[in-house]
């Protein structure tokens, strides 16, 4: 299969490229190198180091024998989408080419709109080009659970295409309450998605899963493998930054009560799942629903669980220290459950990474970068407050 990459550089995109590579699929990627600029206006950087992108595709092709096609340019250009998928004439389009961090998204009036504007245009090109272009492209965009908020039962996988597609009333549809500004686009952008599917037929999967964590894959047999891996307030997912904190003995900031649950999924099983999904596109002119976590864990259960391998790892235990939650939330102990259907048919279900093992092996590849983390140490409290 051929497969075009929008976004990626990104922690995701680099790392799904080279499990694709290495399955003997053709990979092409464009990405504007965005965040790598937005990670360093908030005075952060990756806690593993990163080649450039020229750099990252010389590596690929010593360790694989592989060659990655890139192309140096923004998602929200139609006309630069439109020509690199009637030149390359993908089978799938992997849509990440989107600003993903919800603190971001709510640091100002600016950070607000360029999220929207950069999202929701970048996912409308992506649909009128294969529109225009009149081709049969399966699109696979990264939604997140976080879309739904945390609502007071289990949410079910396809209620809600079934009730807005073929309009049957007696249907639950499951509302979506999200909780920033970056994850409202996210809604925006599923909502889009399913309307040309209706409209014109598209062939969509719509990826939603939670927080990921992890250091490599399978497919980073190398440094110069590494994907980005941000640990900061504004850009860095909760077990990565606990985890980044624990190797410079830093106590582990847990944002608010604790109680909060969120499913949990390493970055090995992301990429599998999303592998598998592209690999098992829907049918023509069908719209899929994906949920996808592994472990579902509350904030101060993680905490737990990376004192005691910190213990292990390290010799030491790092304190816990619970500050003001910047965000609006829940922050008691709320059932939380989404359904999964599609990728248990598809034989994904069984959990190949377990987080406490996976901890062992992210403090192991973040030890020798400590002085990064040292650098960065100061962006750990949270700077971004949803209400003053």
């Amino acid at each position: 299969m051929r497969v075009l990459i929008l976004g990626i550089d990104g922690y995701l995109g680099w790392a799904l490229a080279l499990r694709l590579v290495r399955r003997g699929h053709e990979v092409v990627g464009i990405d504007n190198l965005y965040t790598r600029k937005a990670v360093a206006e908030v005075g952060s950087d990756s806690a593993l180091p990163i080649l450039s992108m020229q750099d990252r595709i010389k590596a690929v092709e010593e360790a694989f024998g592989a060659r990655i096609e890139f192309i140096e340019g923004d998602a929200t250009n139609y006309y630069l989408i439109r020509k690199a998928m009637d030149k390359h004439r993908p089978d799938a389009v992997v849509h990440f080419a989107e600003q993903r961090s919800a603190p971001y998204s709510m640091i100002d009036i600016e950070h607000a709109k360029h999220t929207v504007i950069n999202n929701l245009t970048s996912t409308l090109n992506v649909i009128y080009a294969i529109k225009e272009l009149k081709r049969d492209v399966h699109v696979l965009k990264m939604g997140t659970l976080g879309e739904y908020g945390y609502p007071a039962f289990r949410i079910p996988e396809d209620a809600f295409i079934d009730a807005v597609i073929q309009g049957i009333r007696d249907k639950i549809v499951v509302p979506r309450w999200a909780g920033s500004w970056y994850h409202w686009s996210k809604v925006f952008d599923s909502y889009m998605l399913l309307y040309a599917n209706k409209l014109w037929g598209l062939t969509i999967t719509d990826f939603h899963q939670g927080p990921v964590y992890g250091t490599r894959t399978t497919d980073i047999v190398s440094e110069e493998l590494f994907t980005r891996f941000d640990v900061d307030d504004v850009w860095g997912t909760v077990i990565n930054r606990f985890c980044a904190e624990a190797v410079i003995n830093h106590p582990l900031t847990i944002y608010g009560s604790g109680l909060q649950k969120k499913g949990f999924t390493s970055l090995e099983d992301t990429i599998t799942a999303l592998a598998a999904l592209i690999e098992n596109p829907p049918e023509p002119g069908e719209f899929r629903t994906v949920h996808h976590y592994r472990e579902i864990k509350t904030l101060n259960e993680m905490a737990e669980l990376i004192r005691r391998v910190a213990k292990q790892i390290l010799g030491y235990e790092p304190e816990i220290m619970h500050l003001p939650n910047p965000r609006v939330e829940p922050e008691e102990d709320l059932l939380y459950e989404p359904e999964k259907r599609v990728l248990p048919k598809l034989g994904i279900y069984r959990l190949t990474r377990v987080m406490e093992d996976e901890v062992v092996m992210m403090l192991k590849d973040l030890k020798p970068h400590a002085d990064r983390v040292k650098r960065i140490e100061a962006l750990f409290r949270p700077r971004v407050k949803w209400r003053d």
